[in-house]
């Protein structure tokens, strides 16, 4: 008797029975007959013949062992690499499905589905009122210190994920924002961002850019889920300015359409830049 669908009820009920009574498997397949596959796959809620439900996986985990082999080849390529030639393998998926397999776990794709599965009815007037916002690091010569690499816990010192760079390389972090209505003022930030020197950039460059875009009108601001934007005192910055924060799912920059926009000589040429100091 080793499938689960064997099983009699009176005996899985034996079986959860003998588990809070804290039995191991082990006993519990010993006193009752069965296999402890079958012990463990009653346990585990793994019964035979169940009907699967939620919508079919699109990819094998032959498909998934694939794209795992050509990360492993060259850690620093782009997503958009990665997808060529998982394509070229003879897999057939989205970006969106890429995407999901290297950058998100379980809980995050969960939170995601539910995010779009909110906002599927949104019409275009309530999109346009939302602000998309983000900050960007641009490497002004060469050597930009931010190569991303695709590695797990633990590898951060494996030779295949270090790769040599310029030591000080010339940079530049920029906050902007955008909507429907136009894009805001590009403001250039120095040093590090942290909840004080944001909120500095809130009130001095996203109010006034709001006020422009939409002008006495309601908008939603929108903004990841970086520290200084998840601060409790950020928070009731915008409590305190009665600006609603659109939710948003975390490790999810392909959301944003601001990313489209973070070219610097289509800033430059659309609005002044400024300047902000930042924290020392």
């Amino acid at each position: 008797m080793g499938k689960t669908a064997d099983l009699t009820a009176v005996q899985k009920a034996i079986i959860d029975t003998l588990k809070r009574e804290g039995k191991t498997q082990k006993e519990i397949s010993e006193r009752i007959g069965c296999s402890q596959s079958a012990v463990s796959r009653h346990l585990s809620g793994k019964s035979v013949g169940r009907k699967k439900c939620g919508k079919k996986r699109c990819t094998t985990r032959r498909c998934d062992r694939t794209l795992r082999k050509i990360v492993e080849k060259d850690r620093f390529q782009t997503l958009g690499d990665l997808r060529k030639q998982w394509t070229e393998s003879g897999v057939e998926t989205s970006r969106a499905t890429m995407h999901r397999r290297v950058l998100l776990n379980q809980k995050q794709r969960q939170k995601r589905l539910t995010w779009a599965t909110e906002k599927q009815h949104w019409t275009v007037a309530q999109w346009s009122k939302v602000l998309f916002s983000d900050e960007s690091k641009f490497c002004m010569s060469f050597g930009n210190q931010d190569a991303r690499v695709w590695r797990k816990t633990g590898e951060k010192e494996k030779p295949k994920g270090l790769k040599s760079s310029v030591k000080y390389p010339q940079s530049v972090m920029v906050w902007g924002a955008m909507s429907a209505a136009g894009v805001s003022q590009l403001c250039f930030i120095k040093g590090r961002v942290n909840e004080a020197s944001y909120q500095e950039i809130l009130e001095h460059f996203m109010l006034p850019s709001a006020e422009k875009l939409y002008g006495d009108e309601d908008f939603v601001f929108q903004h990841d889920l970086a520290p200084a934007h998840s601060a409790k005192t950020t928070g009731k910055w915008f409590t305190d300015h009665g600006i609603t924060v659109l939710n948003w799912p975390a490790n999810s920059p392909d959301l944003n359409p601001i990313e489209n926009l973070w070219d610097p000589t289509l800033w430059m040429s659309l609005r002044p830049l400024s300047k902000h100091p930042g924290p020392p």
